[in-house]
């Protein structure tokens, strides 16, 4: 309960970000600074989470493409802004279908099942096959995400494309923790309830480990 301010503070500065990212993006004239303004926080922040993480090449790469920005625009070079702006967004998406998607393969366990196993212990055979459905769920949401970014890029003005990725990405993935948290523990109520804080931890953990087998032998 203690943590909950923590956790609105940082919903109401994620949605503050939103805000005025699609503002800079909508509301003022092209310039060289704007993807700089825009992306490198993100970039900052993500090199940030896969250092923590144990990714140090990502979290290189991270940093390595924010001082690429910088230094375009330090030279006055120019990229198209919106462009700039949709590879962000694809890439992020990719990243993720990749980090969740690659759990998926023969001899790999998923993610989810990593994730849950250290929140809530020893998995049952049926756990498991839940887990590794909510795996593949995840994988393909931020795939179709990444092609729903592409598809409304080259088929809607570039304002409506913004909205979507400022305002409707953040609302999408808010009704897929909402809808797979309610059928989780419709489907296994005993599942024990977990903080974001837990879920957090336990994501990083997972990422860092080496894959785990089945508990159980469960098959797929």
């Amino acid at each position: 309960m203690a943590l909950r301010p923590r956790y609105l503070m940082g919903v109401a500065a994620g949605m503050a970000y939103a805000l005025a990212s699609l503002w800079l993006m909508t509301r003022t004239p092209p310039a060289r600074w704007t993807p700089v303004a825009l992306v490198v926080p993100m970039l900052a922040f993500a090199a940030a989470g896969a250092w923590r993480s144990g990714r140090r090449g990502w979290s290189i790469g991270a940093l390595a493409a924010a001082l690429a920005l910088v230094a375009l625009a330090v030279q006055g070079g120019s990229v198209a802004p919106e462009r700039i702006f949709l590879l962000e967004h694809l890439t992020i998406h990719a990243l993720l279908a990749l980090s969740f998607g690659l759990t998926l393969r023969p001899g790999v366990r998923p993610l989810i099942a990593r994730m849950a196993d250290r929140l809530h212990g020893g998995l049952t055979p049926a756990k498991e096959r839940y887990t590794r459905h909510v795996t593949l769920a995840w994988t393909i949401y931020f795939v179709a995400m990444m092609v729903a970014s592409a598809l409304l890029f080259a088929a809607l003005p570039f304002r409506l494309w913004a909205l979507f990725a400022n305002l409707g990405t953040p609302l999408a993935l808010a009704a897929m923790f909402g809808g797979e948290y309610w059928l989780r523990f419709r489907l296994h109520p005993e599942f024990e309830r977990s903080s974001p804080r837990d879920m957090i931890r336990a994501y990083r953990q997972s990422r860092r480990a080496a894959p785990l087998p089945p508990a159980g032998g469960a098959s797929r």
